[in-house]
């Protein structure tokens, strides 16, 4: 029987969450969930995570909310609109341009997420004395896709990320732990039906089948959490793509549901963000990289992978006018870099017309 002080508590962190900017909200069970935990053991053991040992090194902590703190008896899923007003693939066939994935275009989302669920997890505190609360975002061994399944906010699709029915692909996750018994929503059902947009649309086949993610082959893995130089094999299917790929997201047929109103204004592109000029990217040395991406998401892959990244869409890109900037970045101190730029000349002198 649901306890009535209970829902009209779940309302209001609801109603509160929403003036905080959230856009969805939902309450699961806290306890461990062993199927969860078996195909996340799976995946690890396959080897799809590629270099992100923390995922294999916390895998303990990983497999549920109670796994990471007994003392939990409810999770609260929240998400947060990133919608882009603009259609995310428009540069795909614009050789002097970066794409630069949506998510990462404004605020650094870590930080603005963050801030808001330490501002309903104090709400909540003050609400209900003596209860407690732990609020994660991203980087902690935390499951937020399942988690914000089993509250009901979306879906976790085809495409492993989560899909909501009013905002498409395009949400931020967070969630907040506490010890407060409250009374869950549903799980939301898969709407994905017999849609594949989203694995055929992958330039690098990642999807070895639907709902799993080969993160070895992902533009966002490789531009992002993937050091050194990327395998030959990816370089020219990265296209003009400097830092994540928004491909499989944007071709969701959900996404026509996903209004921008509900779009968080922190998370609107940066004029210098929205279609960067390679000629202009490749010129960054580390002060002005960390110049240009304060308060973004990008600056935490440092300078050198940015440039490498740069330097491939360079190459794809057959623009006579980057062999210059180019050709300055042969001799860079950093071997990924040099090898990025050896390998963009080639492709640029290959593209020029025979005279």
């Amino acid at each position: 029987m649901v306890n009535g002080a209970e829902t009209t508590l779940v309302s209001r962190i609801k109603d509160e969450a929403s003036k905080l900017g959230f856009a969805a909200c939902g309450i699961a069970p806290a306890a461990d969930n062993p199927l969860r935990a078996e195909r996340l053991e799976q995946w690890l053991a396959e080897g799809n995570h590629g270099s992100m040992e923390w995922m294999e090194t916390r895998f303990d902590h990983r497999k549920g909310p109670q796994s990471l703190w007994p003392a939990a008896q409810s999770v609260i899923a929240l998400g947060m609109s990133y919608a882009p007003a603009a259609d995310p693939l428009a540069l795909a066939a614009a050789k002097d341009r970066a794409r630069i994935s949506v998510y990462a275009q404004g605020a650094d989302y870590h930080d603005v997420v963050k801030r808001a669920l330490k501002a309903l997890a104090r709400w909540i505190v003050s609400e209900v004395p003596g209860s407690e609360v732990k609020v994660f975002v991203d980087t902690a061994p935390v499951m937020e896709k399942p988690l914000g399944e089993a509250a009901g906010i979306g879906w976790q699709g085809k495409h492993t990320n989560l899909v909501s029915r009013s905002h498409g692909s395009w949400l931020f996750l967070g969630a907040i732990y506490t010890t407060l018994p409250l009374d869950p929503d549903a799980p939301h059902a898969d709407r994905c039906g017999s849609c594949t947009a989203c694995q055929t649309a992958c330039p690098t086949g990642a999807f070895p089948a639907p709902y799993r993610l080969d993160a070895r082959r992902c533009i966002s893995y490789l531009t992002i959490e993937h050091k050194g130089q990327i395998p030959h094999e990816f370089r020219a299917a990265l296209g003009n793509r400097i830092y994540g790929c928004d491909d499989c997201l944007a071709v969701c047929p959900w996404n026509s549901f996903a209004g921008t109103a509900a779009t968080n204004k922190a998370f609107l592109p940066r004029a210098e963000l929205a279609a960067p000029r390679l000629a202009e990217l490749l010129t960054l040395d580390d002060a002005a990289f960390r110049a240009l991406f304060a308060g973004s998401p990008i600056k935490r892959i440092g300078r050198d992978r940015f440039v490498r990244n740069c330097l491939y869409a360079a190459g794809n890109g057959s623009d006579p006018k980057l062999m210059a900037p180019v050709q300055r970045l042969l001799t860079d101190p950093d071997p990924a870099v040099a090898d990025a730029a050896s390998w963009a000349l080639d492709r640029l002198a290959g593209a020029m017309p025979v005279p």
